[in-house]
């Protein structure tokens, strides 16, 4: 299936504007720091409550103040799970990033899930080649299909060999903000759901890429919702449709995004399924990341 209802979240002990990301990140502003970790912990715990109490499940983990990691509010850039019982463990590009990958937390999911596999290939950082995960790639699951906006945290090579090992196909392009620089992740201006796709297209600059991918979704016979680059760069790309335990749709952003919308845009989005947004402002200018990015999926089976 292409949701779940269980997801995990790393709750953040020292969050802060991250300069080793920072440079090829352009939704990153940096700000007085000051309050930073406090503000970014209140939005995080509201996020989570908003989560439950539309009856999703929530894995919440603590991160550790050793070794520092002040993206671990990201989870799923270093890992994701799939329906097999498989894990993957990607390869990161900031080396403060990769302290994030920590063994206890596949220890505690697997009280309650199946892992019958774990796969590493963050030995690409010796190569210093990069896959940030569901970050990198916005995954069609039900298609086997992985898109994918090439940039320094997303090489081809990487992307084909997780493609070779799981089936998927890969569906590789670039993608640039208005000043032509490459954006660092596809799910900031792409989100596949089960019978949509949000994606900012303009954003594709080389026409026969753009209609390239665009006839990949059509393909799929998702509908095609497009954003423009002011929406995305309020992030109204990063979202993720999950489900809750009454098996209801929903699509999950923060209030920045959602702000973003227009009327019909969300009233396309909600003939599919209700949006649940909450407030991340701290998080998204700090870390320039969203919604999406703090949502690990779980797709593991049940114990």
């Amino acid at each position: 299936m292409q949701t779940t209802n269980h997801i995990l979240m790393i709750r953040p002990v020292d969050f802060k504007y991250n300069e080793q990301t920072a440079g090829n990140n352009k939704f990153q502003i940096a700000t007085e720091q000051n309050e930073v970790q406090k503000k970014a912990l209140e939005e995080f715990d509201q996020f989570v409550e908003t989560l439950r109490k539309n009856g999703v499940d929530v894995t919440v983990i603590d991160d550790t103040l050793e070794p520092s990691t002040p993206d671990s509010i990201f989870p799923n850039n270093w890992i994701s799970f799939h329906e097999d019982g498989s894990v993957y463990l990607y390869p990161m590009f900031s080396p403060n990033r990769r302290g994030e990958r920590r063994n206890d937390i596949l220890d505690n999911l697997a009280n309650n899930f199946e892992l019958n596999h774990i796969a590493d290939i963050s030995f690409y950082e010796k190569q210093n080649i990069f896959l940030e995960g569901t970050g990198s790639m916005v995954l069609d699951r039900e298609n086997k299909i992985a898109y994918a906006c090439l940039s320094v945290r997303t090489d081809a090579e990487v992307l084909d060999n997780f493609c070779m090992i799981t089936g998927y196909r890969p569906v590789s392009f670039h993608a640039v903000d208005q000043s032509g620089y490459p954006i660092y992740h596809t799910n900031v201006m792409m989100c596949v759901a089960d019978k949509y796709v949000v994606i900012c297209s303009e954003s594709i600059a080389d026409d026969h890429e753009r209609e390239y991918v665009l006839n990949q979704i059509k393909n799929t016979g998702k509908e095609i919702i497009e954003i423009n680059y002011e929406q995305m760069n309020h992030f109204a790309g990063n979202m993720l449709q999950i489900r809750n335990a009454k098996d209801e749709p929903l699509l999950v952003m923060s209030e920045q995004a959602l702000k973003a919308l227009t009327k019909e845009q969300v009233a396309k989005l909600e003939a599919y399924n209700r949006i649940i947004s909450s407030p991340l402002y701290t998080i998204e200018q700090n870390g320039g990341g969203s919604a999406r990015c703090m949502l690990a999926e779980i797709h593991l089976p049940k114990r």
